[in-house]
């Protein structure tokens, strides 16, 4: 009789338990659908504490309209954030709820080091991205690098290299170009060309090197060490090009002389 008594007991809880547990769970499941945690509001900063000088709020808003799902507690925030992350010039999104209906997303910009290839361009994390270049200020001169595809790094370290020594020669880099065939190609800001050739030390390996060729780094040194002589031996002549690829030397263009008519 006692059992009886308990097992009725033990069962009429049970059933008053799941009775609450399903009331608790509906009123939870209406109040986390009601509009009122819809999300209203995205706040867009930048993560490193400075003014954002590419993406634009609208920008990143125009991107994520109509393809941000759920409301402040369903709304998935990876998914969010590699939303977010194909925004122009954005590299890196982190993302957070704030009660209770809003987000807060803090940016990492894209920082542009150079053009690449015709409609692309790259950033000094040597990694390529897509971006409106109308919105580089004039002011801000990039050079133009170009190579096949996943060279960015190699071609970035190139450029870096070059900058570093044509930089005391108060010459920039305009230009550098590896090719198919992995041969470099470089024009500085005074116009003049550079033809390197294949790079047998290059980090990554070059498919059409020959033995025997010299490293990229001697060729250009060579030439960067020789430089002030050739200078001040052509006085007001100017060089239109430079053939680097030689075992023993260089070979040298001297740009046209302009004919100028004696009034």
């Amino acid at each position: 009789m006692f059992s009886d008594a308990r097992l009725t007991n033990l069962i009429a809880n049970t059933l008053a338990l799941l009775a609450v547990s399903a009331l608790v769970i509906g009123v939870v499941f209406w109040a986390v659908r009601r509009p009122y945690f819809n999300i209203e509001r995205i706040q867009i900063e930048s993560s490193q504490g400075e003014r954002l000088a590419y993406v634009t709020p609208e920008g990143v808003k125009a991107t994520i309209a109509g393809r941000l799902e759920g409301n402040f507690f369903t709304v998935d925030l990876d998914k969010s954030r590699a939303l977010i992350e194909t925004a122009p010039w954005v590299r890196r999104a982190q993302i957070r709820r704030v009660w209770p209906n809003s987000l807060s997303v803090r940016i990492e910009e894209q920082q542009p080091l150079a053009y690449w290839n015709e409609d692309e361009m790259i950033n000094t994390w040597g990694e390529s991205f897509s971006g409106n270049k109308a919105v580089v200020p004039d002011e801000v001169d990039l050079p133009q690098l170009s190579g096949p595809p996943n060279s960015e790094r190699l071609v970035v370290q190139r450029y870096a290299e070059l900058a570093r020594w044509f930089g005391p020669l108060d010459v920039q880099v305009s230009e550098v170009t590896l090719s198919p065939r992995y041969a470099w190609d470089v024009v500085l800001s005074n116009g003049m060309q550079l033809s390197l050739g294949r790079d047998p030390a290059a980090d990554i390996a070059d498919p059409h090197g020959r033995k025997g060729a010299l490293p990229f780094a001697v060729r250009v040194e060579r030439f960067v060490q020789a430089w002030p002589a050739l200078m001040q031996r052509l006085g007001d002549r100017a060089l239109q090009s430079a053939d680097l690829r030689y075992p023993n030397g260089f070979a040298i263009t001297l740009a046209p002389v302009s004919s100028t008519p004696v009034k």
